[in-house]
């Protein structure tokens, strides 16, 4: 069944288009050809537990759950789909389904995409501010974080870096959740 024809998730249906724009200018503030990059997979972001139950119960009738695990202290799924999510002309069959943290965020739906960029996990942040332009950098509303997020069991170090203007989040990590999730317990 496609992902869109599911009554849980008729909210994300509608919200994808509105992602996919923003997703494409924020990439083109930043100066990011996000058609040359591996997308790894979409995230969600709501502030309700039954939301999140809700999107999770969608999901399990059109992908498979991977995993799910605390990671910084709440509960994150990770579903593999049947059929790809297209949005703003980019494609992932993967997504990251975190339940309700203590942050309110703007925006309950889409909220960010994940972005793999191969190398030492030290080097990150360089790889991935070398693919930015300068311009949008000094832009007071863009903002960049570092983070090393960690769930149970897992072993490979992943760190983050996020680009945001507010609106939706474009993230850099050196391996792909399914690596991860494939290296936990090594």
């Amino acid at each position: 069944m496609k992902w869109q024809q599911i009554d849980q998730l008729t909210d994300l249906s509608e919200d994808i288009i509105g992602f996919g724009m923003q997703l494409a200018t924020l990439a083109h503030r930043l100066g990011l050809d996000l058609s040359v990059c591996h997308i790894d997979h979409i995230a969600l972001r709501c502030h309700q537990d039954t939301t999140a139950r809700r999107w999770f119960d969608g999901w399990e009738q059109c992908g498979l759950c991977l995993k799910k695990s605390a990671v910084n202290g709440r509960d994150i799924a990770l579903f593999h789909l049947t059929e790809p999510i297209e949005f703003g002309g980019l494609r992932t069959d993967c997504v990251e389904l975190p339940w309700p943290g203590k942050r309110r965020y703007p925006h309950e739906g889409w909220e960010h995409i994940e972005i793999v960029l191969p190398g030492p996990a030290p080097l990150l942040a360089q790889r991935a501010l070398s693919l930015l332009s300068d311009g949008a950098l000094a832009s007071p509303d863009i903002r960049i974080r570092h983070s090393a997020p960690q769930g149970e069991n897992e072993s490979l170090p992943n760190p983050t870096l996020a680009v945001t203007d507010g609106n939706v989040t474009i993230k850099f990590h050196p391996h792909s959740l399914r690596s991860i999730v494939a290296g936990e317990g090594d």
